[in-house]
């Protein structure tokens, strides 16, 4: 038996955290789900996307919403139309990028929970005003088991 509840959250009654130029609208967080999952939509401006990084605690998975997006895997970059499932498995080395003249909206999901808290102690970082501390966010990175692979 699971220890969860169901939930019903609309959109606009979901936490925004806004870290690296994105907006993460947390739908189900780690809290919600037991710590199976966290479940976002990310909202990422044009040109702008991670740089290659990898997890080491999570599987990612991405729907466009609106699109196209850009990912990478094994090293080439792959142009995918919205509404296309995209997977990640932990330990792999991937990045998406926004081509569009529009923010690209993803739906984002990672599993086990928690990837929430990785991206609000980076935007406590980014909160501080001025350029960020980037030796300080790639700590934070470090302490979630994410690596960017420069």
């Amino acid at each position: 038996m699971s220890d969860s509840k169901p939930i019903f959250r609309p959109a606009d009654e979901s936490r925004r955290i806004h870290a690296f130029g994105d907006e993460m609208i947390l739908h189900l967080s780690s809290e919600d789900t037991g710590g199976k999952f966290t479940m976002w939509t990310n909202v990422t401006p044009p040109g702008g996307g991670p740089p290659p990084h990898r997890h080491e605690e999570e599987d990612e998975w991405f729907w466009p919403l609106s699109g196209p997006a850009e990912f990478l895997k094994d090293g080439e970059w792959i142009q995918v139309p919205a509404k296309t499932a995209v997977f990640m498995p932990r330990g792999s080395v991937h990045a998406f990028r926004n081509p569009n003249d529009e923010p690209l909206h993803m739906l984002i999901q990672t599993m086990p929970g928690g990837f929430e808290n990785f991206f609000a102690a980076c935007a406590e970082e980014f909160a501080k005003g001025g350029p960020p501390d980037m030796d300080k966010l790639v700590e934070i990175s470090a302490t979630y088991k994410i690596f960017y692979e420069m």
